[in-house]
């Protein structure tokens, strides 16, 4: 990133540079136009990644957020050893929070509304790839195919003793973060906060309007230029949420393997696409679809969203080609002409 390109982007803290899904950007009259007393910041690490919060509130606001994402963190965790998720992979059945069940069941709700592009269980497989320890390795064929066998979110059951089979593995980590940011724009509502931006790593939710009464402006990175972005989107009440090949990977022998896994190959995603953004009201479900719709490949993926029509999406293919929903056009605005770009009708 340019130092000039820096400072007109939102600043979130980059420790140890590591580059998010999106890049908030801020319009350079906003040190003029929005109040300068009512905003509150915090930035923390959680659910395994970066996050920046601007609320334009009181301290007590910024610490009920902070607070609510620590605690479902500490619920949806696959890693930490107490959260309900690791107790059910452990033992197949655990007693568990209400928001752990509301969730579940919503995430199979929306495996089943992709055709299982997303499945929550497949996180044997992540972890045999080594996107867990960061110890990466190519698995053999017949050992994906014997871990498959192991992954079909149809067999988890909330309405038995028995949640998980044996040797099934729960994962929320394609939809925690964008559950969350409907929590907190709950939270938010509740406190009788107007205005607030909260950059969850990948899922941004756009709370309210600027206070100076515009839309947020929400970048979209580029994947193949990870310092720049390559459009944005402009938006309020709206929570924003990427996918992309460049946000975890590693390489062996001249090929990249990124985290983004197809739950019936076993394999990483490899179809062309290099980023999906999904753009609604509904975090939760945002954050599901722009896993499924990466995984699902640019010609299925336009096929799903037209047919839906309940959300708005941007879809980069690694040969600059970007397919943008029809609800977009007048609030997206491309910043790398290299993208040919195409719209995506119902």
């Amino acid at each position: 990133m340019t130092k000039g390109a820096f400072r007109a982007l939102y600043q979130y803290p980059l420790m140890k540079k590591v580059f998010l899904s999106f890049l908030l950007i801020l319009l350079p009259c906003l040190a003029a136009c929005a109040p300068q007393g009512g905003k509150v910041s915090a930035s923390l690490f959680a659910m395994d990644t970066y996050m920046q919060l601007d609320i334009y509130g009181s301290q007590t606001d910024l610490d009920a957020a902070e607070a609510e994402i620590q605690r479902l963190d500490r619920l949806f965790s696959s890693t930490a050893p107490e959260s309900d998720i690791s107790r059910i992979n452990n033992a197949g059945t655990a007693v568990i929070d209400d928001d752990t069940l509301g969730l579940l069941s919503r995430s199979l709700e929306l495996c089943e509304m992709t055709d299982g592009y997303l499945d929550i269980t497949v996180y044997p497989i992540v972890e045999r790839w080594g996107f867990i320890s960061k110890n990466y390795s190519v698995p053999e064929r017949g050992e994906l195919e014997s871990l498959l066998k192991n992954v079909d979110y149809k067999r988890v059951s909330l309405n038995s003793a028995e949640i998980l089979p044996e040797g099934f593995k729960l994962d929320l980590g394609a939809v925690a973060k964008g559950y969350t940011a409907d929590k907190l724009k709950g939270l938010l509502k509740s406190r009788g906060v107007g205005s607030a931006v909260l950059n969850l790593g990948g899922s941004v939710l756009a709370y309210g309007k600027k206070p100076n009464g515009e839309d947020w402006r929400v970048g979209i990175t580029d994947p193949a230029d990870t310092e720049k972005y390559m459009g944005v989107i402009a938006c309020s009440d709206k929570t924003v949420v990427t996918s992309g090949d460049y946000e975890r990977y590693f390489e062996r022998d001249g090929k990249r393997y990124c985290h983004i896994i197809d739950p019936k190959t076993g394999y990483p995603a490899d179809n062309g696409i290099t980023s999906v953004t999904v753009v609604s009201d509904d975090g939760t479900k945002n954050d599901a679809l722009s896993t499924a719709l990466f995984v699902m490949g640019a010609d299925k993926a336009r096929e799903f969203i037209a047919a839906d029509g309940s959300f708005d999406c941007v879809i980069l293919t690694a040969d600059k080609k970007a397919y943008i929903t029809e609800g977009l056009t007048d609030s997206f605005t491309l910043s790398n002409t290299e993208y040919e770009t195409a719209v995506i009708r119902g």
